[in-house]
């Protein structure tokens, strides 16, 4: 059996073919372009629609691919009727204006019950729910179901118009946590009768027939990208770990920290796994600054000009992005002025102090698996493992946890086995001076007030 993977991220989405031995047997790209339309910014549905039906086709008459499952970013919803979108899906990367800001920003429940900090533009998708209700009110009443992004393109390719725990407990304001079932906010609103029946992550809800193939290809429900890695690993046997999922976002799941070790000021929260446990979270949009801060740097980083970096000191302080663990003051960089090489080289110790910091912060001391595009080479992990030498650290077998967990959802849902690959211990790097680097970087942090300690050096 051979299975593909649509993983739609919010910068690239990808299309993976998987086989039962775990391998990617073939992957595919393109960028989803969002568009202004009415007062929003909004996603080029058509085109992304039209990329993947391509890409599946070609998958299923090359392959012989028998299943399609989606993993997608978070922060995302879609109002649908019985066939079509009621309003076209809005990127999450927008503030409501600050008079509706004022209005609903009342109305979100408190971080007690829904383990959902306050945060910025759509990063909350209640937040943005709320906004489109205000204004497009008859978008809301024409809409027979509210879908998470995945659940949305598992509809949209012919499966049932169903609900995932991933999603909805992904800081979204919708769902509360200790109780396992939806918040406040959902009855205060009326949503409830618009929510779709649940279906696990993975579970079978359609077929459509694809390319040239006679038979149907199977439709699984999909799943939030994060809690897709996280699912990765847990399903290998491995103990208690901590999942860095690295892309856009850096997201760090650690389900042994205590909730109440969780600072909404801090971008901590609640996710929810596949089975509606809770997994404390903290986050910050670690691709997005390395891409700032590199300014766009794509190739390797030699160890050379990680090493020169840290002699000379020059560092990127926090924050390039909005939310994360330390929001509120913008970025800088300080010290010489870096040459293109160099400033990437800032940019990835950036994202591993970042990492670091947040570590401590969510309170991890067991085995740390790091995967995701930001750990290409496996640079970012072996910076982490010198970093935290009295914790393990394992780097995943490939770059795409994600996609893999979402793969092994599918195949598990029916009863059949999924070999994906064990991550692989990392040997920390030994570059001069990085402890104390990290000490400066954080005291620096500390002069500009925006940085509290957490948990001190290591």
């Amino acid at each position: 059996m051979k299975v593909a993977v649509l993983d739609f991220g919010k910068t690239n989405s990808k299309l993976f073919v998987f086989g039962q031995d775990g391998r990617i047997l073939e992957e595919r790209r393109t960028q989803p372009n969002w568009v202004r339309k009415d007062g929003f910014s909004v996603l080029d549905e058509a085109a992304l629609h039209d990329w993947a039906v391509r890409t599946l086709s070609d998958a299923v008459d090359i392959h012989g691919v028998e299943g399609l499952m989606v993993s997608g970013h978070g922060c995302t919803f879609a109002l649908v009727d019985d066939a079509a979108l009621t309003h076209p899906i809005l990127d999450y990367e927008q503030e409501p204006p600050a008079e509706i800001a004022a209005q609903i920003d009342r109305r979100i429940p408190d971080f007690a019950e829904t383990f959902s900090p306050r945060l910025p533009l759509g990063f909350n998708y209640g937040r943005h729910m709320l906004w489109l209700k205000a204004v497009e009110p008859g978008a809301f009443a024409a809409a027979k179901s509210i879908l998470g992004y995945p659940q949305y393109w598992s509809w949209r390719f012919g499966g049932r118009a169903v609900s995932e725990m991933s999603y909805l407990g992904c800081h979204s304001h919708l769902w509360a946590p200790r109780r396992r079932d939806f918040s406040s906010l959902v009855d205060a609103e009326g949503w409830r009768g618009q929510m779709p029946a649940f279906e696990r992550a993975g579970a079978v809800i359609g077929e459509r027939r694809f390319g040239k193939a006679t038979l149907p290809i199977t439709i699984h429900n999909g799943v939030h990208d994060s809690n897709a890695a996280l699912h990765a690993y847990r399903r290998q046997g491995l103990g208690p770990v901590t999942v860095v999922s690295t892309g856009t976002w850096v997201v760090v799941l650690n389900p042994e920290c205590p909730l109440e070790a969780l600072d909404p000021d801090r971008d901590m929260l609640v996710n929810v796994d596949v089975d509606g446990g809770p997994v404390p979270t903290i986050r910050f949009m670690g691709g997005r600054e390395f891409a700032t801060i590199s300014a766009g740097w794509q190739g390797a980083i030699a160890r050379s000009s990680v090493q020169r970096v840290i002699g000379a000191g020059i560092m990127a302080l926090p924050s390039f992005a909005p939310g994360g663990p330390m929001p509120g003051h913008p970025g800088e960089l300080v010290g010489r002025a870096p040459n293109a090489e160099e400033r990437a080289a800032v940019a990835l110790l950036y994202v591993a102090l970042m990492i670091d910091l947040c570590l401590d912060l969510i309170q991890s001391n067991d085995t740390v698996i790091l995967d995701g595009g930001l750990n290409s080479g496996g640079l970012l992990a072996s910076l982490l493992a010198q970093l935290r030498p009295g914790q393990a650290f394992m780097q995943g077998a490939t770059l795409e946890g994600s996609a893999t967990g979402a793969a092994a959802l599918a195949f598990e849902s029916v009863g059949r086995a999924f070999a994906a690959e064990a991550p692989e211990p990392v040997r920390a790097s030994n570059f001069t001076g990085l402890s104390s680097y990290r000490d400066d970087w954080r005291g620096l942090a500390a002069d500009r007030g925006i940085i509290a300690a957490a948990g001190g050096s290591r």
